[in-house]
Formats: structure tokens, C-alpha cells, sequence
């Protein structure tokens, strides 16, 4: 509270006085909120400084300034500060001696200030000026926050207990009067009992030490207990009423939360449907996509065996010719037969002698080329000791790295031990370093460039070793070409006709063999269609699990609305009979009925809104129902088409297999 006491000094010495020790101590010393300073006499310079202090600060709500001897300025200022204030429950101005002023300023607190509930004003002298306590008793009758008023020692005279009973008839918070001690008398007490009828609030009337008759006082009493009973009887109503509502809603939190749980079972329904559904689509296009696969390879195999009767056509066409061919050949082959026996002595000895000569001619050729194989494997070995030697020197030079690394490695070592044990020579030592470094890295680089030279000069050297190789080779090549392509003319056009008949043979097994492969792939689709046809089954039987499922919830919704229709007309039920026994009551409850009326209303208004959203929740599950239906007849027309394309591509290649002209030249085969 240190800025509370700030806050006082700071005011006090802005308005030029001094503050006050007793008021600095109580407000260093505020415990939870209750500032006392009874029997403190304050100044008005103190009043105006706790004024405005409370004016603005919100921290106390009890307020005692019993016999602090206030002067008229200082109450004014102080109430003045107080009627701004929106946290004051309790004020005590007990003998303070307040007069006309203080009435008046009294009056425009209760008038302005909307918090204060308790409001202690014993021994003042507010009754002695009738204009004054009149102004007061006007602002009594327009407050609406005060609970309890003490009024003990006041002199107030009958006059002002008529402008109280003015007051109590338009008054509808006081509960608590106290005004023992006063000078009220006969009429002030009957003005104030004429005046309870009209309120019906407060409960506790106290007129002991007032001259008032016995009759007024059992009358008062007997007002008293009447307001007593009233107030128990709307505090039971209250009760009632708030048991009421919190069973209300107790019951809405209850159907709200079955409401949300139903809807976040729908929700996750929906959303499994939904899963199910992009599940199924994904497998539906995967199975598209492999009869499309599928489709493309038939038609890819169907391109093949087009091209493979184009081929075999030709080759009929061919084996035609080569026929005829033959047939002319062999007219011309007996025609030239006696003349080739004619001339076949001549060429029997010319074909000895040239024979001689070629294997003369051979013989010499196969010397040359054990010379010319003699010379590559000397050049073979003199390349692998140039790779040797090439490898060595790699070799030499990963381990001169390595080496040189090493010292690389050592040498920093020692120079950290060298760093470690004297810091005071770290400049040289760092320029030693440096110079090792360099001198180290420019040997390191002298002997890789000395090395790259060296494999450099030696892969040149390795390449003109291939070269001559390769020319070498080459030479011996076209030497060994040209002794050989003499005897392999004699043979080729034998093995050509012997290829061309090896050719249509394989033509004719490969034909085969796309035949079978084509069996084959038939048969994986109709295996893949089946395979889909099941799958599309189990998605069928999926939705239909489904289907049961959601008529289950369906049923359980429908018995959940039986049982808010039951609960609800129950409810109804008690608060109709809630409402009898408050009719049965006496005429003076026709609030409380007012309110449990606006409660029904609520309730069933509560009711109706429920039942909308229930309409809501059912259009929406027919709704759902409706595009479950729309995705099953969708499905069942896929699993159709699929069908149907799948018979329809098994039809297909079956007439494909049962009309290609394979089936008429495999017999022939």
C-alpha cells in the first residue's frame, strides 16, 4: 500500500497541507480492503485529500469514520469524492454530528453512487432540519443498491418519519431500517405503517425509543413478519427457481453434449464413408489404369503379331521365289551338268593346282602372323611393365603424400607443444610455421607436378604403344583378311541358303512363341478382371456394413429424440405443477409467477430451437442417405461397365486367338 500513501501525501500536498500520521499509518496498516479510521480527527484538507483519493482508487469497499468530529466542509468534500466511487459497500459515520449540509451531501451520495449497500449514520442531528432530511429521504426513495440504513439517534420528529414513509413506498432495496432513539411519535409511526403495505423489501423495522404506541409498533411487527414471510417465501421461490434453471441446464448440457457426441459420431461416420469412397474410386482408377496397361499391351501384341504375318507373309512370298528359283536353277543346273563334267576335269587340276598355291600361300601366312603375334605379346608385356611402372609411381607418390602429410601433421603437433610451452615467443614461432608450411607445401607441389609429368610422359608413352599396337594389329588383320576371304567365298553362298531356311525356321518359332505369350497375358487379365470383380464384391459388402451401421445410429437418433421428447414433457409437467402451487399462493407472488412464465417461455422457446435442430440433423442424415444411394448406383454401374469390358475384351481375344492365321501354319510347322 506504499502507493496509496503516496498517492495521499501527493494530494495533501498539492491542496497545501500537511498529511496527517494517523492516516498514513491505517493506510500502510489496509487489511483486505477495510479502511478504519474511527476516533481520527480529520481535517478538511484530509477529507478533501481522502476524497479524491478514493475518488479514483478502487481498493477499498468498508469505509469506518466513526467519531472523527467531521466539520460541514470536510463531510461535503469527502461525500462529494465519494460519489464517484464504484467499490464502497459499507460507510460508517457514526457521531459525527452531521447537520443540514451533511444531509444534503448524504442525499447526493445516495442519489449518484451505485455501490454502497451498508450506510451506518447514528448520532447525528439529521432530523433537526426538516428541508435537509426531506432532500435526504427524495434520494433514499431513488436509490436502488442500499440494503441497510442506521438512523439511531437522529432527532428526527414525525415529520420525518412521514418523508420516510414517502420514501420506503417508492424504496425497492432497503431491507434493513433502523430508527431507535428518535423523537418519531403517534403520527410518525402510523405514516410509517401506512406506508408498508406499498413495500414489500424490507423486513427489519426497529422504533424502540420513539414514544410510538404498542398498537403501531404490533402493527409494524405484524408487517414486518408479513415482509419476513414474503421475503422467505421469494428467497425459497429464488431458490426454487435457480434449482430449476440449473436442472434446465443440466438437461440442455446433457442433450447438447448426446447432440454433439450423435453429430461427432455422424461426422466421423461421414468421414469413414467418405475414406471409403476415395478408397474405393483409388482402387477403381488403379484397376483402370492396369486395364489400360493391359489394353495397351494386348494392342502392342497385337501390332507384334501384325507385324509378324507381314514378316511371315514375306517370307512366304520369298520361300515362293526361292522356288521357282530352284526349279530354274535345277533346269539349267541338268543342262549345264555335261558341260560342267566337260570342263570338271580342267577345273579339277586347276583347282589342285590353285590349291597348292593357297596352301603354300597360307602356310606363309601363318608364319608371318606367329611373327606378328610374337610382336604383340612382346608389346603386350612392355605395356604391362610401363603400367607397373606407372602403378609404382603412383603408388610412390600416395606415399610421398602421405609422408609429406605426415610431416605436415607432425609439425603442427610440435608447434602446438611449442605453443603450449612458451606463449611469449608465438610470433616467431607462427612465422616459423609458416615458413615450414610453405616451404613444405611448395615441395609438396614441385613433387606432385614432377609426379603428373612423369604419368603424363608415361601415359604418352603407353599411348603410342597402343597406337603401334593398333597398327600392328591392323596389319595382320588385313593381311589374315585377305588370305582367308578367298576361302570363305567358296562357302558363303552355301551357308546362305542354309541361314535363309535357319531364318524362316526361327521366324516361325518366334511366331509361336508370341502366340503363347499372348495365351499368357489373356489369361493374368482374366485372372486381374476376376480379381477386381472380388475386390468390387468387398467394397459392396463394405457399403452395405455401412448402410447397417447408419440405420443403426439412425435408430439410436430415434430414440434419443423419444427420450428428449419424454424428458421434456416431464419437465413441462413439474413446472406446470410448480406454476399451480404458486397460483394457490398468495396474490403477492405475482412476480415470482411472472418469472417462472418467462423460465417456461425459455424453455419453451429452448424446446423449439432443439426440435429445429433435430429437423436440421434428420434433412441432413436424409440427405447423406440420399448420396449414399447416388455412390452405390455409381459403383454398381462401374462394377458393370467393368464387367462388361471385361467380357468384352475376353470375347475379343479369344475371336483375336481363335482367327489369326497362326492357327492354320502351326500344323505346317
Amino acid at each position: 500500500m506504499e502507493e496509496v500513501r503516496r498517492s495521499y501525501s501527493r494530494l495533501c500536498k498539492e491542496s497545501g497541507a500537511e498529511p496527517q500520521e494517523t492516516v498514513l499509518q491505517r493506510l500502510h496498516e489496509l487489511p483486505r480492503g477495510r479502511l478504519d479510521l474511527a476516533t481520527q480527527s480529520l481535517t478538511a484538507d484530509t477529507c478533501a485529500a481522502l476524497g479524491k483519493l478514493l475518488q479514483k482508487e478502487a481498493f477499498v469497499t468498508e469505509l469506518v469514520l466513526s467519531d472523527c468530529m467531521l466539520s460541514e466542509e470536510g463531510a461535503i468534500l469527502l461525500l462529494q469524492g465519494l460519489c464517484a466511487n464504484t467499490v464502497l459497500q459499507f460507510l460508517d459515520l457514526k457521531g459525527n454530528n452531521l447537520r443540514a449540509a451533511g444531509a444534503e451531501a448524504l442525499g447526493r451520495l445516495l442519489r449518484q453512487n451505485k455501490s454502497i449497500q451498508s450506510l451506518t449514520l447514528e448520532w447525528n442531528n439529521l432530523g433537526t432540519w426538516e428541508d435537509a432530511f426531506a432532500a435526504f429521504c427524495g434520494a433514499l426513495a431513488a436509490n436502488s443498491t442500499l440494503r441497510q440504513l442506521d438512523l439511531r439517534n437522529n432527532q428526527i420528529s414525525h415529520k420525518g418519519a412521514e418523508e420516510l414513509a414517502l420514501a420506503l413506498k417508492s424504496n425497492t432495496s432497503l431491507q434493513q431500517l433502523d430508527l431507535r432513539w428518535n423523537n418519531i411519535g403517534l403520527l410518525g409511526g402510523r405514516a410509517l405503517v401506512s406506508s408498508l403495505p406499498s413495500n414489500r423489501t424490507l423486513w427489519r423495522l426497529e422504533l424502540v425509543g420513539n414514544s410510538v404506541p404498542s398498537d403501531v409498533l404490533r402493527a409494524v411487527e405484524q408487517a414486518m413478519d408479513h415482509n419476513q414471510d414474503r421475503e422467505a417465501t421469494f428467497r425459497e421461490n429464488q431458490a426454487r427457481a435457480r434449482v430449476l434453471s440449473k436442472e434446465v441446464r443440466h438437461l440442455q448440457e446433457e442433450k447438447s453434449k448426446q447432440f454433439l457426441d450423435l453429430m461427432e459420431t455422424i461426422d466421423k461416420q461421414r468421414e469413414e464413408l467418405a475414406r471409403s469412397t476415395r478408397t474405393s474410386a483409388a482402387r477403381m482408377g488403379q484397376l483402370q489404369e492396369a486395364l489400360n496397361e493391359r489394353q495397351s499391351i494386348v494392342n502392342a501384341l497385337k501390332a507384334k503379331l501384325q507385324m509378324a504375318e507381314a514378316a511371315l507373309a514375306l517370307s512366304e512370298q520369298k520361300a515362293q521365289d526361292l522356288g521357282e528359283l530352284l526349279a530354274t536353277t535345277e533346269q539349267e543346273h541338268r543342262s549345264l551338268v555335261q558341260r560342267q563334267a566337260k570342263e570338271h576335269r580342267l577345273e579339277q587340276q586347276e583347282a589342285a593346282e590353285r590349291e597348292s598355291t593357297l596352301l603354300r600361300d597360307l602356310s606363309a601366312a601363318n608364319e608371318k602372323n606367329l611373327l606378328l603375334r610374337n610382336q604383340v605379346d612382346e608389346l603386350e608385356r612392355k605395356v604391362k611393365s610401363q603400367q607397373e611402372q606407372l602403378f609404382l609411381t603412383r603408388q610412390e607418390l600416395t606415399n610421398t603424400s602421405a609422408e609429406l602429410k605426415m610431416r605436415a601433421i607432425q609439425a603442427e603437433e610440435r608447434l602446438e607443444l611449442e605453443k603450449k610451452r612458451s606463449r611469449q615467443s608465438l610470433e616467431d614461432s607462427e612465422h616459423l610455421r609458416f615458413k615450414e608450411v610453405e616451404h613444405m607445401t611448395r615441395h609438396l607441389e614441385e613433387t606432385e607436378r614432377a609426379m603428373q609429368e612423369r604419368v603424363q610422359r608415361l601415359e604418352a608413352a603407353r599411348l603410342s604403344l597402343e597406337e603401334e599396337l593398333s597398327r600392328v594389329k591392323a596389319v595382320a588383320l588385313s593381311e589374315r583378311g585377305q588370305a582367308e576371304e578367298e576361302l570363305i567365298k567358296a562357302k558363303n553362298q552355301v551357308r546362305l541358303e542354309e541361314q535363309r531356311l535357319g531364318h524362316l525356321e526361327e521366324k516361325l518359332r518366334l511366331l509361336a512363341q508370341a502366340r503363347d505369350e499372348a495365351q499368357g497375358t489373356c489369361l493374368q487379365q482374366r485372372q486381374t478382371v476376376t480379381e477386381a470383380q472380388a475386390r468390387a464384391s468387398q467394397l459392396g459388402l463394405q457399403v452395405e456394413g455401412l448402410t447397417r451401421r447408419l440405420e443403426e445410429l439412425q435408430q439410436e437418433l430415434r430414440n434419443k429424440d423419444q427420450e428428449k421428447v419424454a424428458e421434456v414433457t416431464r419437465v413441462r409437467v413439474e413446472l406446470q405443477e410448480q406454476n399451480g402451487r404458486l397460483q394457490a399462493e398468495l396474490t403477492a407472488q405475482e412476480a415470482l409467477r411472472e418469472k417462472v412464465a418467462a423460465l417456461e417461455r425459455q424453455l419453451k422457446v429452448i424446446a423449439s430451437d432443439h426440435r429445429e435442430a433435430l429437423l436440421d440433423r434428420e434433412s441432413e442424415n436424409a440427405s447423406l442417405r440420399e448420396k449414399l444411394r447416388l455412390k452405390e448406383a455409381e459403383m454398381a454401374r462401374i462394377r458393370d461397365e467393368e464387367a462388361q469390358r471385361a467380357s468384352f475384351l475376353q470375347n475379343a481375344v479369344l475371336a483375336y486367338v481363335q482367327g489369326s492365321p497362326l492357327r492354320a501354319l502351326s500344323p505346317q510347322k
